[in-house]
């Protein structure tokens, strides 16, 4: 990604939706176009929740890239942009976290607009529910989660619980969504692409 601040900077505006979650989980964020997939990955990772524990790759039109794997053919991610696999508008592309648990997001790039003058990029823009907890299984396994969570006579409950590091179930709630933690936390990841 580019760090000097230039008048003709350009910014997507992707969703992110975690794929087969009911209700949907997502994110709408706007994020530098000249960003390389490699700090997309980590926009992805914090505006989720994840830790970066696992292997990832984005599948695009033109191949899979991430952490450069021959074998798999999955090729750099940090050589290669957004802008470079997503140039217009509605645009799709696919980001796989955690081969185990396979959380697939699908990404649509809804806008490709100029950048705000004085604006940090990336930011969340809005979004809906919780990312769900790393290793908890992938969507199936998170649904199955959620319903031992509810129920304090499960016989998981108490295991799950310290498991999560929670002393009670409504210490997490998966409906909760806040924009303003999420951008705090990209923040480490933020530059403002034009000046006023």
């Amino acid at each position: 990604m580019t760090n000097t601040p230039s008048a003709k900077q350009t910014v997507h505006t992707i969703k992110v939706t975690l794929r087969g979650s009911r209700p949907p989980v997502w994110r709408r964020l706007g994020v530098a176009s000249d960003s390389t997939l490699r700090h997309l990955h980590d926009v992805i990772q914090a505006s989720f929740g994840w830790q970066n524990y696992h292997m990832w790759v984005f599948d695009t039109a033109t191949g899979h890239f991430g952490d450069t794997d021959r074998e798999l053919e999955i090729r750099s991610a940090a050589s290669t942009r957004l802008d470079q696999v997503a140039p217009r508008a509605n645009d799709r592309l696919r980001y796989t976290y955690d081969f185990g648990d396979d959380w697939e997001h699908d990404i649509l790039v809804e806008a490709i607009t100029d950048a705000e003058p004085g604006t940090a990029y990336p930011r969340c823009l809005t979004g809906r529910r919780a990312g769900p907890p790393e290793d908890s299984g992938g969507v199936w396994g998170y649904e199955y989660l959620l319903e031992i969570l509810a129920d304090p006579t499960h016989d998981e409950h108490q295991e799950r619980l310290e498991w999560l590091g929670l002393d009670s179930a409504d210490q997490f709630n998966p409906a909760s969504f806040d924009a303003n933690k999420i951008n705090d936390v990209l923040s480490g990841l933020a530059i403002v692409l034009t000046k006023d």
